[in-house]
């Protein structure tokens, strides 16, 4: 088996159509509709994003100014069990099609005005049976559980064991794999599900995953099974030690037999697939057939591509000659949790941090990936486990407003009841390391566990504030520490882009603008991930030379939030960093004495 990095069109394929019943209800065969050269709709001039996160399958439709047109969603089904977090394939793809054609519908958009489609999803793992329909990763054997949801923690044991094998491909996810990868997920099948291994076809991430259910073709992109593969920069040749590596940790019968498991085929983000969407899959979505769609991206390097252009009009024209200007930001996408995407033109190592990875998010550019594997998850956790959360919702739900905007009235109040000088100050004698879900960087400890300091018998809702306030800063600290921790190896990071559902909490951002020292640039556009996804399709669609360039185009500069200009506010968080590192260091100590303990 040989790594082959197309350039040209992938040649039109439709294996999927034996199995559409499995999907949807039997419908009558659809004839070709025209269209024109190029792959290029002959009408219209808006694209499309879907983006698949862990609780919904979204749409958002964008002019060619990238000004969002109108987006939906549709929520898609979780089984969470112990470590094991899985879902379907079936479900996605229903959710799928309802979020596009609610999306369409809200827009006013017709099919014939959608010239181009781009798909983004977590890096969840799918496992394909050979006629294309889904196979249990579940226990129970649940047909239905076909996905390893990626904040899955099950495979914890072979993570380790791959790690002990001191691979050079290790050194490319800052010398350790995370439970979240997908090679220790396979492996986990491979020992714990026989049969499941047995039956599997294809393993595909699911941002592929989608782009093959609505192509029919299998190329993948370089998403995260996808990057234990290093490509030469010039001529995108293969250096050809992924089958060593596969087999070195016990999983090369990936590779038997003619049709390899994990995919023959990679290409850049957004290079278009077989002939675009097949009739079955157009017909499903409420589009045309034909409809150009672009090679996925994971979620988080949609946000990247939605927003790392994003930068104010005085800055972008000190930039125009400055090709690495780039390289300076650092986008933070923050959802459920957050992942911090920075790029450079030197491959860069940093020890527990995942990456370089070459052209995984911008064509030509080594891409850093660190991440929080908890942080909207972990705020809903701490306020969804507090006894005034159901008091505080209420009165939320009576005035309009979330309960993160009810509490963050409630900060501000409190401040001036205790003549604080900033709100901040509140959180003294209270500190949070934000690991309830391991640390992913840049420590890299999946064992790592969420420690809060400063507890008492306290319930009431300002307590709530007041914890809630602290976690965000325990987050923010954790931002810190990647940034501190790659610009010492390298990076010279000095401005932040958010984007995600987080950023649009002020109390979040001006706690990471004060606690970072640098500003943070909201984009215009708050569904970046989707923008980023339907960039994928401009690129499919050829209306722009390539990605950067579409990136140029489409994305654009809202609000900068900067740092406090209050030295105590510097000194202030300057103090419970040192904390919040400590907090860690104990942890690992308190580790040690209790294993000899047991020894």
């Amino acid at each position: 088996t040989q790594l082959v990095i197309r350039p040209g069109r992938p040649r039109p394929r439709d294996p999927r159509e034996a199995h559409e019943e499995v999907i949807a209800a039997p419908r009558p065969r659809l004839r070709l509709l025209p269209i024109a050269a190029a792959g290029v709709m002959s009408r219209g001039g808006v694209f499309l994003g879907v983006d698949v996160g862990t609780g919904s399958a979204r749409a958002g439709l964008f002019d060619d100014k990238g000004k969002l047109l109108g987006s939906a969603s549709s929520p898609i089904q979780i089984w969470k069990e112990e470590d094991s977090v899985e879902q379907s394939s079936t479900d996605i793809w229903h959710a799928v099609c309802a979020a596009v054609k609610s999306a369409c519908s809200l827009a006013n958009v017709a099919p014939e005005d959608v010239v181009g489609l781009g798909f983004t999803a977590t890096c969840s793992l799918v496992a394909v049976g050979a006629d294309g329909s889904p196979v249990s990763v579940s226990w129970n054997g649940d047909s239905r559980r076909d996905i390893i949801v990626w904040m899955d923690h099950r495979a914890l044991d072979q993570a380790e064991r791959i790690n002990s094998h001191s691979s050079p491909v290790l050194q490319f996810y800052g010398g350790s794999v995370s439970p979240e990868m997908q090679a220790p997920k396979l492996l986990w099948v491979k020992e714990n599900l026989q049969k499941t291994w047995s039956m599997v076809y294809r393993w595909m991430d699911l941002g592929n995953w989608l782009t093959y259910r609505a192509t029919g073709d299998e190329t993948r992109s370089l998403s995260h099974m996808e990057q234990w593969r290093e490509s030469n920069p010039r001529g995108m040749e293969p250096y050809g030690t992924d089958e060593v590596f596969w087999a070195e940790i016990g999983l090369g019968d990936l590779y038997e037999g003619s049709q390899a498991k994990i995919g023959h085929s990679v290409v850049f983000p957004g290079h278009p697939l077989g002939s675009g969407l097949t009739p079955t899959s157009a017909k499903e979505l409420g589009l045309l057939t034909g409809t150009p769609v672009g090679t996925s991206l994971i979620d988080a390097y949609a946000g990247g591509l939605g927003v790392m252009e994003s930068v104010p009009d005085a800055e972008l024209k000190a930039d125009m000659f400055d090709e690495e200007a780039i390289c300076h930001r650092m986008v933070l996408v923050c959802g459920t949790s957050t992942c911090h995407m920075v790029v450079s033109k030197n491959k860069l190592f940093i020890p527990g941090v995942w990456g370089p990875f070459l052209s995984a998010m911008i064509p030509e550019f080594w891409l850093t990936e660190c991440g929080q594997s908890a942080t909207g998850a972990l705020l809903d956790y701490i306020v969804q486990n507090h006894a005034a959360a159901p008091l505080l919702a209420n009165q939320a739900a009576s005035q309009s407003m979330s309960i993160y905007e009810l509490m963050n009235k409630i900060l501000l109040s409190m401040a001036h009841e205790q003549n604080m000088s900033f709100p901040s100050a509140l959180s003294q004698d209270t500190h949070v390391l934000p690991d309830f879900h391991g640390n992913r960087s840049p420590v890299a400890d999946p064992k790592s566990k969420g420690v809060i300091c400063g507890l008492t018998l306290d319930t009431s809702e300002k307590h709530l504030a007041l914890l809630y306030l602290a976690t965000i800063q325990g987050i923010a600290y954790g931002t810190r520490h990647i940034v501190e921790h790659c610009n010492a190896h390298g990076h010279k990071i000095d401005t932040l882009l958010a984007c995600g559902g987080l950023a649009k909490n002020s109390l979040y951002i001006q706690e990471h603008a004060d606690i970072m020292g640098c500003p943070i640039i909201l984009p215009r556009e708050n569904e970046n991930v989707l923008l980023g996804a339907a960039i994928l399709g401009v690129v499919a669609a050829e209306k722009f030379d390539g990605v950067r360039d579409a990136m140029k185009a489409l994305n654009a500069a809202g609000k900068v939030v900067r740092p406090s200009s209050d030295p105590r506010v510097k000194k202030y968080h300057d103090a419970k960093y040192q904390i919040f590192r400590s907090l860690y260091e104990q942890q690992l100590s308190h580790r040690s004495t209790m294993a000899q303990a047991l020894h």
